[in-house]
């Protein structure tokens, strides 16, 4: 039950942040691997993005990748979510009064994170590669010119067979360990703090709110980089043996982009990777409080046997 609370409560907030994942994803692909100023700008920040992508695309262009993203976050956070709520409840994170250890909380999320990340990791390319599809007079980055995610997932298996689909895989995987680890422990170590407090006595939904809040800053700081990055992996053309033709892997890119772009090119999109994570984080943890709530109340409920 802990896994299917965690994937159903990530996926009730992609509903709600997909449309900053799409304006993201086309801010992260901007110029890419050329200095600033020496390429054209369709998305001059994540306001103009979101005007620029309604008027070309229609408002349904907001919501490219949708059902993608909705079973990859599915995926993705049933096992994050699920493994890091079951080590907790037994006791493995926490000290003798309950209260979250820093350290163990830290290597848990990050682990949990990137098995998550393994196995959404498919999902993940193709609701990059649906996202990142424009208008001809606004596309930044390679364009599939895929049709939905299903002949995506066929295209890319029939053409380069299982390893296909996990291309890109050391991006998601540091991407993931990173942004799991700075969200699950701050929102942990918050939300014990504001257990003490007298304001949030009483109030669990929210300190839950709050704690997502911080624990969603954190994440988009640290993690910004590694997100652009995975980002650049997974949408990169391939040549006929499905090796990319831009960058040959993690740190390939990292280099690549660090040269080219600069120290701020690794934070391209941070406004709306943040405006994506912030609403997808607090809904999402948010949600998975509450329903961690009715699970413990249905529990409860169930008359024990003598």
């Amino acid at each position: 039950m802990d896994f299917a609370i965690g994937g159903l409560a990530a996926s009730g907030a992609a509903l709600f942040s997909n449309p900053f994942d799409v304006l993201k994803t086309r801010l992260q692909l901007q110029g890419e691997l050329r200095a600033r100023g020496h390429h054209a700008v369709f998305y001059k920040n994540v306001f103009h993005a979101g005007y620029v992508v309604a008027k070309n695309e229609g408002i349904r262009g907001l919501q490219k990748g949708l059902s993608a993203a909705l079973v990859m976050h599915g995926i993705r956070n049933s096992i994050r979510l699920g493994t890091y709520q079951w080590l907790n409840r037994n006791g493995y994170l926490t000290d003798s009064q309950g209260k979250t250890i820093l350290y163990k909380s830290a290597v848990a999320s990050a682990m949990a994170g990137a098995a998550g990340a393994f196995f959404g990791s498919p999902l993940f390319l193709i609701k990059t590669q649906l996202q990142s599809q424009a208008a001809a007079t606004i596309a930044v980055g390679h364009q599939h010119g895929h049709s939905g995610p299903v002949e995506a997932f066929m295209l890319i298996y029939n053409k380069y067979g299982i390893t296909g689909l996990w291309r890109g895989l050391s991006g998601t995987l540091s991407r993931a360990v990173v942004g799991s680890s700075a969200q699950l422990t701050t929102f942990a170590i918050t939300k014990d703090a504001l257990k003490e407090t007298e304001l949030f006595k009483g109030n669990p939904m929210c300190s839950s709110l709050v704690s997502s809040i911080v624990g969603g800053v954190f994440q988009t700081v640290l993690m910004t980089p590694f997100d652009l990055v995975s980002t650049r992996l997974y949408n990169q053309g391939v040549d006929a043996k499905g090796k990319g033709v831009l960058y040959s892997g993690l740190i390939d890119c990292f280099f690549k982009i660090g040269k080219s772009e600069g120290f701020f090119g690794f934070y391209k999109g941070i406004g709306a990777n943040y405006m994506r994570l912030a609403p997808h984080g607090a809904l999402c943890l948010l949600f998975w409080d509450y329903l961690k709530d009715l699970q413990i109340r249905y529990v409860e409920a169930i008359p024990q046997k003598s």
